[in-house]
């Protein structure tokens, strides 16, 4: 047994610092919603795996209902294929002969589905499935104001189903897109309306696609920061949103969502060199900055906070004896996406006691 998983049955406070902790009460009450809200609109629920990086957590959602999961990396999705996942939706264009190797070796233990977005690829990934013997599921990605990978809406779209369908190695599962643009607005009717605006262009050119004869299953968009929305348009079949369901400060400040945080930072205090400044041991490495700052829980009014590599420096409002040296401290992530991949485990933790010891076994996953 290590010093890790000694933890388990202990008080969180047991743990040694920097550990990233889950909530387990607040996580799963937010797998459950989305769950519900998915079945309620016959909206199919494929979690993106991304920020979540566990396969634990990803089997908590595929008990609620998930159909599969949506990954960014074909790294990510062999570890989820690793772990029994068998429908995996890559969300991302797998170019050039490394990838595609392994991409066709992923496909005997997991039925793949994977983006394209130009007839180049498409013919690269035909010729390395008729080697194989395989068949190989694509999406078409498409550009609904995103503005980075994808082709345009309508026309373009169909030009490329037309190339799809004429290669034997691949079968056009249907059309994926990404209304990021949209994450940000803070007024829910503008919000709303940009959101219905986007996925209709993704919409109407599956419709278009099947006027044509293609025949398109799956028509998938959403992420947290537009999943009330996105949830009521018309003929979408399901959603990606993952985020959510740890739901860090920027998800709730910068794109407005109004799931708990279920992900912290226990921290230990380790100098309090004034009565206004606490310093402790969680920084950048533990700790990520974009988006959003973490936030810290229970201490006095805090004026400022200054995050360093290795330590981050509270400065309070008032003179305060607490927190002291060697107090513990929670902040609640600042982006959970991206705080995730900073540790190598986390622990799960139900009303203040670790349940389990996960390995993040999707951390560093980028290729």
């Amino acid at each position: 047994m290590t010093a890790v998983t000694k933890a388990v049955g202990q008080d969180k406070k047991a743990l040694d610092t920097p550990a990233l902790i889950v909530d387990l009460d607040a996580m799963e009450e937010s797998i459950a919603r989305i769950a519900r809200t998915c079945r309620e609109r016959g909206v199919g629920w494929r979690p993106h795996t991304k920020g979540q990086k566990t396969p634990e957590i990803v089997h908590k959602e595929m008990e609620a209902g998930a159909i599969g999961v949506t990954c960014a990396k074909l790294g990510e999705a062999e570890v989820m294929a690793d772990a029994g996942i068998k429908d995996i939706l890559i969300a991302n264009q797998i170019v050039g002969p490394a990838k595609i190797a392994r991409l066709m070796t992923l496909l005997d233990r997991a039925d793949v589905i994977v983006a394209v977005d130009s007839a180049s690829n498409v013919a690269e990934l035909d010729a390395a499935a008729a080697r194989h013997g395989k068949k190989l599921r694509v999406v078409i990605e498409v550009d609904i104001g995103m503005k980075r990978a994808g082709v345009a809406p309508g026309a373009p779209v169909l030009a490329l189903a037309d190339v799809i369908a004429g290669h034997a190695g691949l079968v056009l599962a249907g059309l994926m897109a990404w209304e990021s643009h949209a994450v940000r607005i803070a007024d829910p009717a503008e919000k709303e309306r940009v959101v219905a605006a986007a996925i209709a262009l993704l919409t109407e050119s599956a419709a278009a696609c099947r006027a044509r004869g293609h025949p398109i299953k799956i028509v998938s968009c959403g992420g947290s920061g537009t999943f009330p929305y996105c949830i009521r348009q018309p003929g979408i079949t399901e959603v990606q949103a993952g985020g959510a369901i740890l739901c860090g400060n920027y998800y709730r400040t910068e794109q407005h969502l109004d799931f708990p945080c279920a992900l912290t930072v226990l921290a230990t205090v380790t100098s309090s060199p004034t009565p206004t400044r606490i310093v402790i041991d969680a920084g950048i490495k533990a700790m990520s900055t974009d988006g959003a700052l973490p936030v810290p829980l229970g201490i006095p009014e805090m004026r400022s906070l200054r995050i360093s590599a290795e330590h981050s420096t509270i400065e309070l409002k008032d003179p305060s004896e607490l927190p002291s040296i060697g107090d513990r401290l929670e902040l609640v992530a600042g982006h959970s996406d991206s705080t995730v991949n900073l540790h190598e485990e986390i622990a799960a933790v139900r009303r203040g006691k670790v349940e389990a010891i996960w390995r993040i076994a999707g951390r560093g996953k980028i290729r």
